[in-house]
């Protein structure tokens, strides 16, 4: 006999999973990681526009670090932070009903949102020392010795690239297993920011005033790449 879910029966509700800044966010972040890795592959001329989607990032990345401790429920690090032993079990089939896994990120995605912001980070962090010794050098590049800013520009070009590249092949890999093994669509939850559930859970705030505190936050966040960038002197 086939097996029944015993949810499929019950109603479902619409909840409001992800936030208008967040979707921004995750959109704006994949498109210029992309452009970014090719405009470094194409190089010339197209490194202006290199550098320009790295500052977005370095402020896409800040913004979604503060987004992470004042934003939506599930855009909270405090929702999708999970400790050793959820994972574990997690991992083993036992997740609780109260951990709503099925609603914002699970482990497994929690620790792929984590590694790719990490790493973004990192990748971000040693453009600012970078010097191809072609004609191209990152703002900060007075501030750290000729060695150092090698070594910087080694992990840049080549490790750090390459596992942001692989991170995303990943990411795009878990989509569609979710997509053709589970019947689960990620992707349109991103777009217009709800999940119907047959479970109760909590909604995140999406209204005016979030968003203009998003906004807010941006232009702060802008405003230092801004200042960080204008030590280049």
């Amino acid at each position: 006999m086939t097996a029944v879910d015993p949810l499929a029966s019950l109603p479902l509700s619409t909840v409001r999973v992800w936030d208008l800044p967040t979707r921004i966010f995750h959109w704006l972040l994949a498109v210029c990681v992309c452009a970014s890795i090719a405009s470094a592959w194409i190089g010339g001329n197209a490194m202006v526009w290199h550098f320009r989607l790295g500052y977005v990032v370095f402020t896409l990345l800040a913004f979604r670090l503060l987004w992470g401790i004042v934003g939506g429920h599930w855009s909270r690090f405090a929702t999708f932070a999970y400790p050793p032993a959820t994972t574990l079990r997690y991992l083993r089939g036992g997740g609780r009903p109260e951990e709503h896994h099925e609603v914002g990120h699970n482990p497994i995605g929690a620790f792929s949102v984590f590694g790719l912001l990490a790493l973004l980070a990192a990748q971000v962090a040693t453009g600012l020392f970078a010097d191809d010794e072609i004609s191209n050098t990152g703002p900060l590049i007075r501030f750290v010795t000729g060695e150092t800013s090698l070594a910087l520009t080694r992990w840049h070009k080549g490790y750090g690239q390459w596992l942001i590249i692989a991170m995303v092949v990943l990411h795009i890999a878990a989509i569609l297993y979710y997509l053709l093994a589970k019947r689960r669509d990620l992707v349109r939850p991103m777009l217009h920011g709800d999940k119907q559930l047959t479970v109760a859970a909590p909604a995140a705030r999406d209204n005016a005033a979030t968003r203009l505190l998003a906004a807010l936050l941006v232009g702060l966040c802008a405003g230092g790449v801004a200042w960080v960038v204008s030590l280049a002197g």
